[in-house]
């Protein structure tokens, strides 16, 4: 496949570009989860890419994108409103957001409604409970101690199921190698979001058509986080896929393409 490299913000924001030229094929926005980087979605790529125009963000602190000035929520989607502006994507786009991806394309959804025609969540929660805010507490303070290849093996578990990670040992140091490319910084600012972030008061005032996709055995943002999301959104369609963990289009990408098929056109 081939790409375009692509900058936003005075280069403070980066991305790659793939499938069908512009007027072409509908913008489709990719968002990608906070244990993993744009490339968990290289096995649903080729799908995507042959109806619509590809666009990856990386998230700030992932492949050269910069960390934001503040840990906040607004920050991050200021943020990709300016991709959205520079890298011209058209109002009838439709965004995907896994994880920490799908809880940002959650707010930027509620902040610019009028930028995208339809937001697919895979995995993403909009507020986490305590146990969930402790998680990240620690992950974010063994970073500090350790570095980010520290939380390799707990990585690992977060984004897979059991039965793939027994069936993938070599998952672990691929978790690794993703992780100490990422900003240390940048994760730790990351986790104190997700910490604070509580945009459930909000859902009921999203109208855009969504679709959430969660993985069974999600251990990271668990099914229930996933439905409290399709419940609240008005019209809100939820799809679970059995035996699937946080990432499914890196664990499952047949049956999260067969999810999503009806909803982005595929």
């Amino acid at each position: 496949m081939q790409f375009e490299q692509l900058t936003a913000g005075h280069g403070a924001l980066t991305a790659v570009r793939t499938g069908q030229k512009a007027g072409e094929g509908r913008d489709l926005v990719v968002l990608h989860s906070l244990l993993a980087d744009r490339h968990a979605f290289d096995p649903v790529l080729p799908a995507l890419a042959a109806q619509h125009r590809v666009t990856l963000i990386n998230l700030p602190g992932f492949h050269g994108s910069q960390p934001t000035p503040l840990a906040r929520m607004d920050a991050y989607v200021a943020t990709i409103e300016d991709g959205f502006q520079e890298f011209g994507i058209a109002n009838d786009s439709i965004l995907i957001g896994n994880g920490f991806g799908g809880t940002v394309a959650l707010a930027f959804a509620l902040a610019h409604p009028e930028r995208i025609s339809k937001l697919l969540l895979s995995d993403a929660a909009a507020c986490f409970p305590d146990e969930g805010r402790k998680q990240f507490e620690a992950m974010a303070a063994k970073v500090s101690e350790g570095g980010l290849g520290a939380i390799a093996e707990i990585a690992a578990k977060r984004v897979f199921s059991p039965a793939y990670l027994a069936s993938h040992p070599e998952a672990i140091e691929e978790r690794k190698a993703v992780l100490l490319e990422i900003d240390p910084k940048a994760f730790q600012a990351a986790c104190k979001i997700l910490q604070e972030a509580d945009l459930t008061p909000l859902l009921h005032k999203l109208h855009v058509p969504t679709l959430v996709v969660c993985g069974e055995f999600d251990h990271a943002t668990p099914p229930p986080l996933n439905k409290s999301i399709a419940d609240k959104v008005a019209g809100a369609a939820y799809v679970e896929l059995p035996g699937c963990g946080h990432c499914p289009p890196l664990e499952q990408p047949d049956q999260f393409l067969a999810a999503i098929k009806d909803f982005v056109g595929l």
